[in-house]
């Protein structure tokens, strides 16, 4: 894998993303909670950075950026709810499969939009520097981005402005849980 393309980077953190659903779908009751606090962490940390680092650039570079964004954006904030809500809920919830799986439809969904609309003209109307760059930051965004879903913050300032208390605070919740022996 190449991530040193932030494209390439996304594509495969995609492809990891159904892969964690399939764990959770086929996870052993015992373990169903840790896979799907997996799957919770990676989608919260893959959406802030393309929060923070993609959509904005996409924004600027594209034609029509602004609306290929606010598409992408509204489908991000749909899942988030949807995820909120199951993480509540938890995996013991009777309702979990068919939310789970409503929610794997609506993650592909997005992700084959983004590879369709978006990535294909973001190559072209970026260089290689550019998308390696954005690698950079897309890496660094993941390292301080909260842990869990958290719906309104979809834009770059909103995240950059309230994203790192709320980090924290999803870490320090999650090492707390942790320690209690409870999942994320």
């Amino acid at each position: 894998m190449k991530d040193n393309d932030v494209v390439d980077l996304l594509l495969h953190q995609h492809e990891e993303i159904k892969a964690l659903f399939d764990e959770v779908e086929n996870a052993a009751p015992p373990d169903k909670a840790e896979a799907f606090q997996r799957l919770v962490r990676l989608l919260a940390v893959h959406e802030t950075a393309e929060e923070e680092i993609v959509h904005p650039y996409a924004r600027r570079k594209l034609d029509h950026g602004d609306e290929v964004v606010d598409e992408r954006l509204a489908e991000e904030n749909s899942a988030k709810d949807m995820l909120t809500q199951m993480e509540r809920a938890g995996v013991d919830d009777p309702q979990f499969a068919v939310n789970l799986a409503t929610l794997r439809q609506a993650v592909v969904k997005h992700a084959e939009a983004e590879e369709r609309e978006e990535f294909p003209r973001f190559r072209q109307a970026t260089g290689d520097k550019e998308r390696q760059a954005m690698a950079v930051g897309v890496k660094a965004a993941e390292a301080m981005a909260p842990t869990h879903p958290h719906a309104g913050l979809e834009t770059a300032t909103e995240n950059l402005l309230v994203g790192p208390p709320v980090a924290i605070m999803d870490r320090a919740r999650d090492v707390i849980r942790k320690a209690m022996g409870k999942p994320g």
